[in-house]
């Protein structure tokens, strides 16, 4: 028997549409997973959105479950929480975190989803993803006791990254963003906020999140004599300058570049890409987390919804689609 469901697809850059898809009896090694919500993981889905990959990084980018290619038509996402409604008896019922995109019912394989502890409810379950790229980012930043930290970009990446540092014993962590109003995030965080130009400087460490050539500019001037600028910043298609005059080599200053499609090179011999996802579902059972979830659809608008964000219409972090499958036919 095959099973009907609906999923958001990139018709071509800047048009998004629903399709009826027709799902496969899950086998014996597979789970069907009804989607509760998922998380539009706001800087790459919207770079996707606008047709922004560049071509050489096609085939780095793919998300685990794409489907079509870039620039369209294509299915992309990774934030998907659902409740698992076939496969072994250990999970049946169980709230599960998948790397999946928008669809409202899906099959992977069981190696694909990661039971969501029951600390943590499903709604803050879709930043999954996201705290675990901000675990990585701190595994490869290797922070010290006592640093003086600036995190610059209080998106969904950057204000992760400062909530995970928020937990280091008696370092500064500063969230730094050219917007006024993400200050109550930072606060929501337990960390300090400042505007670039009244951001403290004397860094050991500058974790970069704007996607901005200013903001790497302005990362560079915070740091203290031989401290690094953590890049975590995807610019896509974009040629961005870099002032590497000034102070950069009497201070001895480093840019080092993170990405999350490979478990840090410090915990690569020690951790798999399952450790570092059920680390991040730990951390989320604090509900300070909760201040990264800043909007909220129904799938049915994510057509309307995705070009609104990707021109900044829509401002915020995450923006986290909810489900009612229940409706699906069978």
């Amino acid at each position: 028997m095959q099973r009907a469901a609906r999923a958001f697809w990139l018709r071509s850059p800047g048009h998004g549409e629903i399709r009826d898809v027709c799902l496969p009896e899950p086998s014996d090694d597979e789970v069907l997973v009804r989607t509760l919500c998922s998380g539009v993981s706001r800087g790459t889905e919207t770079l996707v959105f606008r047709g922004g990959v560049p071509k050489s990084q096609h085939s780095a980018m793919r998300a685990p479950f794409q489907d079509g290619d870039f620039p369209g038509p294509v299915k992309y996402g990774y934030l998907n929480v659902g409740i698992v409604e076939a496969g072994p008896r250990h999970l049946l019922g169980r709230t599960v975190f998948c790397l999946y995109p928008h669809q409202t019912r899906y099959v992977v394989p069981v190696s694909a989803v990661t039971p969501v502890p029951d600390s943590v409810p499903a709604h803050r379950a879709v930043l999954a993803g996201t705290v675990e790229t901000a675990v990585n980012a701190v595994w490869d930043a290797a922070p010290l006791i006592g640093d003086r930290i600036a995190v610059l970009g209080a998106g969904m990446v950057g204000a992760g990254v400062a909530a995970v540092l928020a937990k280091y014993p008696a370092v500064r962590v500063q969230l730094v963003d050219a917007d006024p109003t993400r200050a109550s995030v930072a606060t929501a965080l337990g960390v300090d906020f400042a505007l670039p130009e009244d951001a403290a400087g004397g860094c050991d460490l500058v974790v970069h999140a704007s996607a901005t050539e200013e903001g790497l500019a302005r990362s560079l001037e915070l740091l203290a004599p031989e401290g690094t600028v953590l890049e975590l910043s995807w610019y896509g298609d974009r040629r961005i300058s870099l002032p590497l005059g000034e102070a950069f080599h009497s201070g001895r200053l480093v840019v080092r570049s993170s990405q999350v499609g490979m478990v840090s090179p410090s915990r690569r011999s020690s951790r798999t890409f399952a450790d570092r996802l059920a680390l991040a579902l730990d951390l989320l059972a604090d509900p300070a987390f909760d201040a990264l979830i800043t909007g909220e659809c129904a799938f049915d608008e994510l057509p309307d919804v995705l070009p609104r964000l990707a021109s900044g219409e829509l401002p915020g972090l995450c923006h986290r689609v909810v489900y009612e499958t229940a409706a699906d036919p069978a």
